[in-house]
């Protein structure tokens, strides 16, 4: 074990590879599923991790995240989601209003071909644990992940409600996401992502890390900033919350290096991202408790750069 440069003790990083792009095909989408893998080069029994990209983004952003994630001992999936704009898309095209259930989609197809995925990267044959998958999003990919992990979302163009929680995730990260909707929304939100009006937390079950600024101030809400901690406020089982302080949508700079939409950037703070969200992981799939304790315990009170809380209990390290 090391020490980062937060502080919370973590593995020793190792080299990484990274193969892109995986091309699965996805005929009911109408573009193939371009998809990124990256993993430590050394190491068994290596957890999964799906990172849902925020909107317009791409299996080329968030390497601050990817990167720290696989050096660390993960196997990171990176779909290119429809919205992205690396995807020629005109503003009519009919599968704009229903982009938040393709990307749901997108996530499901790559836990349907872990098989194909893993053999797409030299070396990696026989070395990912499939049992262990966590869902982890920013922003709109948060709402992603968060569906995965039992968030409800009412049809807009339907006005059904579905249960697309998937029984193989059995962790989530959630990075500036939305929370509530209803009365929560803007004007702008209700006419460009009527997909968030109306959001049920209640069967959201799986424990899961959500990460909030506490000067995120999102256009898609009246609330302010605390929107973004619904996903912890609003959901049962475990759950814990990191809440940076001073950080705005982008977290520090989490969504790629010199991104010129980071309007926060803050390198020690990105680290701290980096740090929890890690420990938290092995944490919760059994691998170490050091890191997670560590973190619980420096970011209980008077950090200068966020507080962590929590509503499940330590458990002893295997």
């Amino acid at each position: 074990m090391t020490s980062s440069n937060s502080g919370i003790p973590g593995p020793a990083a190792a080299p990484v590879v990274s193969v892109k792009p995986i091309v699965l095909p996805a005929p009911d989408r109408g573009e193939d599923l371009h998809v990124r893998v990256s993993a430590p080069v050394t190491g068994h029994n290596l957890p999964i991790i799906l990172l849902s990209h925020g909107y317009s983004s791409s299996l080329d952003g968030y390497g601050p995240l990817a990167d720290h994630w696989a050096a660390h001992g993960f196997v990171v999936l990176q779909p290119t989601h429809l919205d992205s704009k690396t995807l020629p898309f005109v503003a009519d095209d009919p599968r704009r209003p229903h982009h938040w259930r393709f990307r749901v989609d997108d996530m499901v197809h790559l836990l349907d071909n872990l098989e194909v995925l893993e053999a797409a990267v030299p070396g990696l044959a026989g070395r990912p644990d499939r049992t262990r998958i966590a869902a982890a999003g920013h922003s709109f990919g948060g709402q992603t992940a968060g569906i995965l992990l039992g968030l409800r979302v009412r049809d807009p163009s339907t006005g059904h409600v579905e249960d697309r929680a998937d029984s193989r995730i059995t962790a989530g990260i959630l990075l500036a996401t939305a929370g509530a909707g209803g009365e929560s929304l803007t004007p702008f939100a209700l006419e460009h992502a009527a997909w968030l009006s109306d959001q049920d937390f209640s069967q959201m079950t799986t424990p899961t890390l959500v990460v909030a600024g506490d000067a995120d101030d999102y256009p898609l809400t009246v609330r302010g900033p605390d929107w973004t901690t619904d996903p912890y406020t609003l959901s049962p089982g475990d759950k814990s919350l990191l809440t940076l302080f001073g950080a705005e949508h982008f977290l520090g700079g989490i969504s790629g290096y010199r991104v010129a939409e980071t309007t926060d950037e803050n390198p020690e703070r990105v680290a701290l991202v980096q740090a929890v969200t890690t420990a938290y992981l092995r944490h919760e799939f059994g691998i170490d408790n050091a890191g997670w304790e560590a973190a619980r315990e420096s970011l209980a009170a008077d950090h200068p750069l966020g507080r962590l809380e929590s509503t499940q209990r330590i458990s002893t390290a295997p």
